[in-house]
C-alpha cells in the first residue's frame, strides 16, 4: 500500500475510534440518566439490569480509549518516520 494511502487509512481509523469513544460516553450518560430517573420510579427490572449494562459499557469505553491512545501514537510515529508532511507537499505539487 502506498505510504500516503496507508497514513490516510490510519487517520480515518483514529477518527472512527474517536467517534466510537464519544458514542460510548453518550451511552454511559444516558444509562446514568435512566438510573437516576428510576430512583423515583423504582422499577425492579431496571434496578437489576442497568448497573450491569453500565459496567459493560464502561469497560468497553476503557478498551476503546486504550486502543485509541495506542493507535493514535502508532499513527503519529508512522507520520514522523515517513515524513508524511513532505510527501503531502510533493503530492500537492503534482
Amino acid at each position: 500500500m502506498d505510504t500516503l494511502k496507508k497514513f490516510g487509512l490510519m487517520e480515518k481509523i483514529v477518527h472512527e475510534l474517536e467517534d466510537l469513544k464519544n458514542s460510548q460516553q453518550a451511552i454511559i450518560q444516558k444509562l446514568a440518566k435512566i438510573e437516576t430517573d428510576n430512583i423515583d420510579l423504582g422499577d425492579k427490572r431496571l434496578e437489576k439490569d442497568l448497573p450491569d449494562m453500565h459496567q459493560r459499557v464502561a469497560d468497553n469505553l476503557d478498551t476503546i480509549a486504550a486502543i485509541l491512545d495506542d493507535f493514535a501514537s502508532q499513527t503519529n510515529e508512522y507520520s514522523n518516520n515517513n515524513n508524511i508532511q513532505a510527501l503531502r507537499e510533493q503530492e500537492a505539487m503534482r
